[in-house]
């Protein structure tokens, strides 16, 4: 009832809450016997005829009336519950206050299939078994063994005149020292989340906290460590199992899309699956970032440098700037892979997503997949090299420092063509570097990277995509590699909103007093 962690008939010794369920299943199918219906075999300590009315226990409720710290052994016998269930969450709370904790043993079923007989046993009933003594190469460091072979039970039967469950048999003799309160709170069969720590859990989780941060900050509201009914790897555990829960990534990122949609009517969002139906690419845009792109869509910066998620593929970041010089996002997509089909279905998507409008000018790094799809999709729209990666690339190439400083003045210098033509010549003659097959490259591309020959063309700006680079370091600080897609597009979008509150900030001085002048 309410435990998070359950142990039936577990005889290795396990942390996690998906080890401990498996095995609690494994044991039902298989630590059964069967009895007939007059079956005297196991003669009870206790046969009840008639049950006071004192001792229902009928609820939660009833359970948490009892004083349990008070009653005396020969007192608990007297006791009878609704059901199977009931009578564990009895003996639980009971090993609490005693310093155990409770564990679910045998069962028995008559020939029909009804549960007759459970046992519920202390956590230290039994032995590990032999073999996992012989397993070498651990991976991790062996958990203390626990199992001593205590014999503290508590037996129920059915009565099946009034289908109660009571005591037929009971026994706190334990062969092991008891656990002082401080420390039986930390054992498994104790420890559980509740709606409300799980709905806190969940909330901060959305926004980005760890659980590290997390499970402090629980424990500050609680009023100490010792006050939660649950630990951080309980925490862990949890995450994963309600990720488990999810009918497949792809689809519960489609599925999440498609509920965003149905608050956002002009979100807009794409795949593209491959012939086993495995999602390769993903495209998406809400509505307020369609409306950013009608009004400064004019200049695309084009960047997909960004891998940092759970299956190393590449995010690709559609910016720009807005009226206050800001970068805004425009759209974003993950990628397979960055071939030339590709990049060619992501911009077709922006295009549809977009209404058919075209940047004037795009800006890249310099990808030859990425240069291919630009002037399929967007053949009249200028496309400008980014300058960093030029001066990168010099040094890398040529790799003297006084040539990049020089290649740099080419490239940001503000020259009539003719005089740029003058001054490349000689940077390329005083350096002997004129059969160089990235000088020759770099000349045939001039036009998009030299402001001489791109002076008129606007760019908003843009010289290089230093911008893309930033923005980076911002989603950095967002999303993480563990993340799934879901995760990742709700946290990606936690980074948009970000950036859209920074141009409310921008709006605010704008327009709240004047300028110094």
């Amino acid at each position: 009832m309410g435990q998070e962690f359950s142990h039936e008939g577990v005889n290795s010794e396990h942390t996690s809450y998906d080890q401990y369920e498996q095995e609690e299943e494994k044991y039902e199918e298989v630590d059964v016997d069967y009895m007939d219906e007059d079956d005297t075999s196991v003669e009870p300590m206790f046969d009840y005829h008639g049950f006071d009315e004192g001792y229902n226990i009928d609820s939660l409720e009833d359970i948490g009336m009892i004083e349990f710290w008070n009653i005396r052994d020969e007192d608990v016998c007297h006791f009878h519950f609704s059901d199977v269930d009931i009578a564990f969450e009895f003996y639980n709370r009971y090993a609490r206050t005693r310093g155990f904790s409770a564990r679910k043993n045998r069962s028995r079923k008559s020939r029909a299939g009804a549960l007759k007989l459970k046992n519920f046993v202390c956590h230290r009933e039994g032995f590990r078994l032999q073999n996992n003594y012989g397993i070498g190469n651990l991976k991790r460091k062996p958990t203390p063994e626990t199992r001593c072979g205590c014999s503290a039970m508590m037996e129920i039967r059915v009565d099946a005149p009034s289908g109660r469950w009571f005591i037929s048999y009971f026994s706190d003799e334990h062969n092991h020292p008891l656990l002082d309160p401080r420390l039986t709170g930390l054992l498994p069969g104790h420890r559980f989340m509740s709606e409300a720590d799980i709905g806190h859990m969940v909330n901060m989780k959305k926004g980005g906290i760890s659980v590290g941060q997390m499970y402090r900050a629980l424990a500050n509201q609680a009023g100490g460590y010792e006050y939660l009914s649950f630990t951080q790897r309980d925490m862990y555990n949890k995450i994963a199992k309600q990720r488990r829960q999810l009918p497949g990534d792809a689809y519960a990122a489609l599925k999440y899309l498609e509920d965003q949609a149905t608050n956002d009517p002009f979100l807009y969002f794409n795949h593209h699956m491959d012939a086993d139906g495995t999602l390769r690419n993903l495209f998406w845009c809400d509505g307020l970032s369609r409306a950013d792109y009608s009004l400064f869509g004019d200049v695309l910066a084009f960047d997909a440098t960004y891998k940092r998620n759970k299956y190393m593929c590449p995010l690709v970041v559609f910016s720009g700037v807005n009226h206050h010089n800001q970068t805004i996002i425009f759209a974003a997509a993950l990628i397979c892979d960055e071939e030339k089909d590709t990049y060619r279905w992501l911009l077709q998507q922006l295009k549809v997503a977009m209404n058919g409008k075209a940047p004037v000018s795009v800006i890249t790094d310099g990808d030859l997949s990425m240069k291919f799809a630009i002037e399929k999709e967007f053949p009249n729209a200028h496309h400008r090299l980014c300058a960093w990666h030029l001066i990168r690339n010099a040094t890398s190439n040529i790799g003297k420092p006084q040539f990049t400083s020089m290649f740099k003045k080419c490239m940001l210098g503000d020259y009539e063509i003719d005089v740029f033509r003058q001054k490349w010549f000689e940077m390329v003659e005083g350096f002997g570097v004129e059969n160089k097959n990235w000088v020759l490259d770099m000349y045939k591309k001039r036009h998009s990277w030299a402001t001489a020959h791109i002076r008129g063309k606007f760019f908003a700006g843009f010289r290089t995509t230093s911008r893309c680079e930033g923005l980076n370091s911002i989603i950095a600080k967002y999303v993480n590699s563990r993340y799934n897609l879901v995760e990742f597009i709700q946290h990606f979008n936690r980074c948009v909103d970000h950036i859209r509150w920074k141009e409310v900030q921008a709006d605010l001085a704008s327009v709240n007093g004047r300028p110094s002048l």
